[in-house]
């Protein structure tokens, strides 16, 4: 039996004379966490958007368990959470859930309970009943999950869910798809890669409407780690010049130069290392800093964006 949820095949989206999903393929697996990465405009919203019935593709199929093709039927087994969600600010949580409950097919009773359980999950069990103009951001972000939760879909599908927050809101909500992981199968777009390393199992990346990597998180570590060394001189004429000179060592296959400062990606660790040392000691350049480490998922991200 296969573990698979969802499939895309050459999802393409044209608006007039734009195209900003161009033929973009993946899979996601039951009780996995995805995260839909890229800067902004790199059609994630767009895709998000299609996937939950939104808008329609303009080519390729979606794809939802070992079913026919994406249909409006599929819809009671997704939640959908908008970057900007909207509220009725005069209703109370716990009313603004049992409505939604109600549009999902739930019947009142069925839809009281539902609400009670899932916004005790989300931690607003104290104020259920409060009006949502007294929320929070992260509380109005939390409730918004609440709601794409309350019907127990199979599927999660969730729009830069903290990009608006404080850093107290955003942490209460990064701690709520933590916990939610493996209940159900949850894909978020962010544009940070922090947030997708924290909680995700794969990774998508996105970049100008096309799929520039995919893969586990280890996988992609495994793939584009590397050797790295960081240098930080002291502000010096002599100094910035040695940094400069440093791109000519046969060692050296890639250099990020800064004011005070360079990365180097080297071929070899060990012979990098003793020969800059050597040198730093000979050439009494001024050393505040040497670091030797292994490339991060960081760096492969910005790479793959800027090229």
């Amino acid at each position: 039996m296969t573990n698979k949820l969802l499939s895309i095949h050459e999802l393409t989206k044209n608006i007039g004379s734009i195209t900003p999903v161009k033929g973009i393929s993946f899979e996601l697996q039951r009780g996995s966490c995805t995260a839909l990465l890229g800067p902004n405009g790199a059609g994630k919203t767009t895709t998000l958007r299609m996937l939950a019935g939104l808008i329609p593709q303009t080519r390729g199929e979606i794809r939802y368990g070992s079913g026919n093709a994406h249909t409006k039927d599929w819809r009671n087994r997704i939640g959908y959470l908008p970057q900007y969600p909207k509220f009725y600010s005069w209703m109370s949580g716990m009313e603004y859930l049992s409505f939604s409950a109600k549009l999902s097919g739930l019947s009142g009773r069925e839809a009281v309970k539902r609400s009670r359980d899932v916004i005790e999950m989300v931690g607003l069990e104290q104020a259920a009943k409060r009006r949502i103009s007294g929320y929070s951001g992260g509380m109005k972000q939390r409730l918004g999950i609440a709601q794409a939760l309350v019907h127990e879909p199979e599927l999660i599908m969730l729009d830069e869910p903290v990009s608006a927050l404080d850093p107290i809101g955003r942490r209460e909500v990064m701690d709520l798809l933590y916990r939610l992981r493996g209940e159900v199968t949850v894909l978020f777009s962010t544009h940070v890669l922090h947030d997708a390393e924290e909680i995700c199992d794969d990774m998508v990346l996105m970049v100008d409407g096309e799929i520039a990597e995919k893969g586990s998180l280890s996988e992609l570590r495994t793939k584009y780690r590397q050797p790295v060394l960081t240098i930080e001189v002291e502000p010096g004429e002599r100094e910035i010049a040695w940094l400069d000179s440093l791109a000519s060592r046969p060692y050296v296959h890639e250099i990020e130069l800064g004011k005070r400062g360079a990365k180097l990606m080297v071929t070899d660790m060990a012979a990098a290392r003793t020969a800059l040392i050597k040198e730093l000691a000979d050439s009494g350049i001024e050393l505040l800093r040497f670091e030797a480490g292994t490339s991060s998922l960081e760096d492969m991200f910005m790479k793959v964006v800027s090229s």
